[in-house]
């Protein structure tokens, strides 16, 4: 079981900032591919970001969230980032961070979180 832990959720007014970050073991985290995925209430779970474990870091977004949120990963802090810039009142969820070793973020064989929540005013 792999353990993930996050931190960085709370609340904020519309328009503005927060970063989300997720700690993996040591050990494996270069294998991890690693991303978010969000579940707002009464909606289905969806893909927000993800970063590739192959050492080009790809990354990529939901069509939502593509130009305001920024992931990247830091292999020496074994740390996932999620920058949320421009939030806005439909960006309110929990957030869960995920990592994949098939850097595919289908839902299948990855290691979830515990969720953090972000909640956006108006």
């Amino acid at each position: 079981q792999i353990q993930l832990v996050e931190s960085g959720g709370g609340s904020v007014q519309a328009g503005g900032s927060l970063e989300l970050s997720c700690t993996a073991p040591k050990e494996i985290f270069s294998e991890l591919g690693m991303g978010w995925f969000r579940r707002s209430p009464g909606k289905a779970r969806e893909f927000v970001a993800g970063i590739s474990s192959d050492g080009t870091a790809a990354t990529s977004y939901a069509d939502s969230v593509q130009g305001r949120f920024t992931i990247s990963r830091d292999e020496d802090d074994h740390t996932v980032y999620l920058q949320m810039n421009g939030l806005d009142t439909a960006d309110t969820a929990t957030y869960y961070c995920v990592g994949d070793p098939a850097d595919q973020f289908t839902g299948l064989g990855m290691a979830w979180g515990q969720g953090t929540q972000v909640t956006v005013a108006s």
